[in-house]
């Protein structure tokens, strides 16, 4: 009767994505951004005592436009948030927002009746992909947290180094 619709095959790019996400979450460029003590450790995490280029995100890169992932590293003032965001904006697909330390998930000590300059939390205004406790977190927290942004990207945890035992 009338014209029949041919439906196109479907292509199945699951291995291409899958190629893609590992690639991604093994070279992981995170910002060069610290709003408060939270970025000094932050910087010990990339130095050598705790080496996070084991995990391909040493590059710390100074531009976001060649950023895939913005570390909250600390207080988040109400003048600043503009600015964090305009970084945000700045940063190509995909990208990731991590927060780190009690300050950028919840406001910190800085929360108290009255106070009117501190935002309580990096989520108030972007996305965030991870959470990493503490006030201010070890190196070995940011360290997981960014494990963690990597299990996320590919849906699965990097396997473990053997362990050595010393003889």
């Amino acid at each position: 009767m009338g014209k029949e619709i041919v439906q196109p095959a479907i292509v199945n790019f699951a291995t291409l994505d899958k190629l893609l996400a590992l690639s991604r979450a093994n070279s992981l460029w995170p910002m060069t951004f610290g709003l408060a003590c939270c970025a000094i450790e932050m910087m010990a995490a990339g130095a050598s005592r705790f080496d996070l280029a084991r995990f391909g995100a040493e590059v710390f890169r100074p531009s976001p436009r060649q950023c895939d992932v913005m570390i909250v590293a600390g207080t988040i003032s109400k003048k600043m948030a503009p600015a964090v965001a305009t970084l945000y904006d700045q940063m190509p697909e995909p990208k990731w927002v991590i927060a780190m330390g009690n300050c950028a998930i919840s406001g910190g000590p800085f929360v108290f009746e009255g106070q009117y300059g501190i935002i309580e939390g990096a989520d108030k205004f972007l996305p965030v992909d991870i959470y990493i406790p503490g006030c201010p977190p070890r190196p070995e927290a940011l360290i997981e947290g960014i494990l963690e942004l990597e299990e996320k990207i590919t849906g699965y945890r990097r396997k473990s180094w053997p362990r050595v035992e010393a003889g």
